[in-house]
């Protein structure tokens, strides 16, 4: 409950006071003394403050936390550090990832005085401007007649469209009062009845004349908190479910009706001519992107399709651009449909198979992706890099509901590693494993000097095949060469945590174990694999998109 009187709190308190009463527990940032004042109010309430190595790993950060808690905060200097997190700003805004990004300023009345001052690049509110394309509201806090309520419609904004807002924050007005007393308001968004009416009649319709329906739930059912509404439709109807590669994990894929995670020609045959085969296909909140379809490879038949997202719902040539996804998923809660009876796809899934070691073989891709599965449990969360990481893993089993994270739309490498920091912080009992190329851990892997500091204990495998190899399967050039650094002697440099260098199956197979065995510190495996070694599902892929060339 929000506190009866607000007057006596300044704009800088007042924030953090909505941050937590929100449900946030953490900010990351860096500091920098347009924010300074700012960071110091924090340390001296009941958030968190995490500093990261950088703004752009705080920003990973910063994400993943959001994609667990529901809430992330992220708290950058002006120019220098907001400019660098804003790819993963951008990132967060592409995946629906609810992040406030609070960043200092120049101060009102030293802007007014000397027109320049460092870190600005031309006029005051060029980050501002910068941050609109990639942010779903801002607000810049230097009126008191207005500041209080722009936080509120802006954080309100935040938690309804699951996106990043942008709060700016002279640091002249970190300290302002307001001038009336002020509560916060309540935003309420419904949907237009009729509308929602009719296209609830019309899915109905579908589902009732279907023999075979599924269900593919998408990102927005974990972001909107829909998750268990929809398990229970499904489970009520006997309707299977699958998932996305941006929503993997959306549901326990230890669940009777999990059917497998749908990427077009990414996915196993079994899983694809299952879902195709279906007689009517309810998607909802899964936006259709190139990722999610396996580079448009996915052949759903648009007469047999309800696509539901939070911007509209399309069935067949019919568009609703009024209905809340939420109301839609509750109206169909308590529609009057039939208990299916249909058999479930073979669970013909090799990385299920137990696990036998092979002695002194060198490793293979599809050998690390087979062993990490046979580790999985409830207390693992999978974070993986966009690439091969990314693309094997669409194969492995997760255990709980959210706990696979990946950037599985925006694509940015660098994310998984410091997205670590995040995911555990948000969730402590949770251990993360980490799948990352050697390309994006030389962005973004010293991240893992903050794992230190903070006593985290991710398990980091490197996938080293000596460069870009999703690149290289597009298009060979020594562009996608690089360096080659010996990984597992960083925890050397960071003082903490353990590094194992692998060659074979058996290297591998005991090093993971290991890992695994010793919580309480970080591990990173160096798995050296062949430079053209790639998973099943990109070969998939690969051989699919070659077809349609033909």
């Amino acid at each position: 409950m929000a506190p009866s009187n607000h007057q006596s709190l300044s704009a800088g308190r007042y924030l953090i006071e909505r941050l937590h009463q929100l449900g946030l527990g953490h900010v990351f940032g860096i500091p920098g003394d347009y924010v300074l004042g700012f960071m110091h109010q924090i340390e001296e309430s009941q958030l968190k403050l995490i500093g990261t190595t950088n703004e752009l790993c705080a920003g990973y950060a910063a994400d993943a936390y959001a994609r667990i808690r529901g809430l992330g905060a992220l708290c950058v200097t002006y120019a220098v550090g907001g400019l660098s997190a804003a790819n993963a700003v951008a990132c967060a805004y592409a995946e629906k990832s609810p992040l406030v990004v609070i960043s200092g300023a120049p101060g009102v009345r030293e802007r007014r005085k000397r027109s320049q001052v460092h870190h600005m690049v031309g006029a005051h509110d060029a980050q501002r401007r910068a941050f609109e394309p990639i942010t779903a509201a801002s607000a810049v806090i230097e009126d008191p007649l207005t500041a209080f309520r722009e936080i509120d419609r802006v954080l309100a904004t935040c938690l309804r469209r699951k996106q990043p807002v942008y709060i700016e924050l002279p640091r002249d007005r970190v300290d302002m009062l307001p001038v009336r007393d002020h509560e916060p308001e309540i935003d309420a968004e419904r949907s237009d009845p009729d509308e929602l009416a009719e296209a609830v009649a019309e899915i109905v319709s579908m589902l009732a004349a279907a023999k075979s329906p599924i269900i593919i739930a998408g990102i927005e059912v974990h972001r909107l908190g829909l998750t268990d509404q929809v398990l229970a439709f499904a489970e009520q109807h006997n309707i299977p479910i699958c998932s996305t590669l941006l929503s993997k994990s959306v549901i326990s894929e230890k669940h009777p009706l999990y059917a497998g995670t749908y990427v077009g020609a990414l996915s196993r045959v079994g899983v694809v001519e299952f879902v195709e085969g279906s007689d009517c296909v309810l998607s909802l909140g899964a936006p259709i992107t190139d990722m999610d379809t396996g580079v448009f490879t996915s052949r759903l038949d648009p007469e047999k399709t309800i696509n539901a997202t939070s911007a509209n719902i399309r069935i067949r040539h019919h568009s609703f651009e009024d209905v809340l996804l939420r109301d839609l998923v509750g109206s169909l809660e308590v529609a009057s449909l039939p208990r299916y009876f249909r058999s479930m796809p073979a669970r013909d899934n090799p990385l299920d198979l137990p696990w036998l070691v092979n002695t002194s073989v060198p490793l293979t891709t599809s050998r690390l992706f087979h062993k990490v599965n046979s580790v999985l449990s409830g207390d693992i969360a999978v974070i993986a890099d966009p690439g091969d990481a990314m693309f094997g893993a669409i194969d492995l089993t997760v255990h709980q509901g959210t706990e696979f994270l990946s950037s599985a739309f925006y694509a940015t490498l660098g994310w998984a590693v410091p997205a670590s920091i995040g995911a555990q912080v948000a969730r402590p009992g949770v251990r993360p494993l980490v799948l990352v190329g050697d390309g994006a851990f030389q962005m973004t892997g010293t991240e893992l000097s903050t794992a230190v500091r903070l006593g985290l204990d991710p398990i980091v495998i490197v996938l080293n095949n000596k460069g870009y190899l999703t690149e290289r399967f597009i298009l060979e050039g020594k562009f996608n060469d690089i360096h080659e650094w010996q990984y597992h002697k960083l925890p050397e440099l960071l003082g903490g945590g353990c590094g194992r260098l692998v060659t074979t199956e058996v290297e591998f197979d005991r090093a993971l174990d290991e890992a695994i065995a010793s919580p309480g510190k970080f591990y990173l495996i160096n798995a050296i694999l062949d430079s053209h070694d790639s998973s099943p599902a990109l070969r998939r892929l690969g051989a699919s998109l070659a077809d349609t060339l033909k």
